[in-house]
């Protein structure tokens, strides 16, 4: 049924992450799927913002949450070999969305956020993921 899921995390390891990370593994056991975990940085290519920072700090800040990636795939996944890891840069739903158009994802697993009342059910990044994303979206809530 899926043979591609999509995690996207934050690095922050809460609750919701750990289960998260345990959903999408137990998913990609039954149905023998890979897992793409992917983290969203801040985009400082942005003119105002690229200004403030060394020419090589994104690239800097990249490496560095790859290896903190790799870390929580080692620690957290029973078969961290059958895991890829990604970072993307700029608006997490829009980089979601395109990531898992582009890379034909099957299931998007992502875990709930608690920003703002306005969005006291999903996270912004959560809703718009949910409203625009191509494929099946399993929302895991607190």
């Amino acid at each position: 049924m899926f043979k591609e899921i999509l995690l996207p995390i934050d690095l922050e390891e809460t609750d919701l992450t750990l289960r998260a990370i345990a959903i999408a593994q137990d998913l990609a056991d039954r149905y023998g799927a890979r897992i793409t975990v992917v983290t969203v940085i801040p985009d400082f290519n942005m003119p105002v913002v690229a200004s403030y920072f060394p020419k090589d700090a994104i690239e800097r800040a990249r490496k560095e949450v790859c290896v903190e990636m790799e870390k929580l795939v080692k620690a957290r996944f029973a078969d961290p070999d059958n895991v890829r890891c990604d970072v993307g840069e700029g608006s997490p739903h829009k980089f979601i969305v395109t990531y898992a158009r582009d890379k034909q994802i099957d299931l998007i697993v992502m875990p709930a956020r608690r920003r703002d009342i306005s969005k006291v059910f999903l996270g912004s990044s959560t809703t718009h993921v949910v409203e625009r994303a191509h494929c099946s979206v399993l929302v895991i809530r607190p």
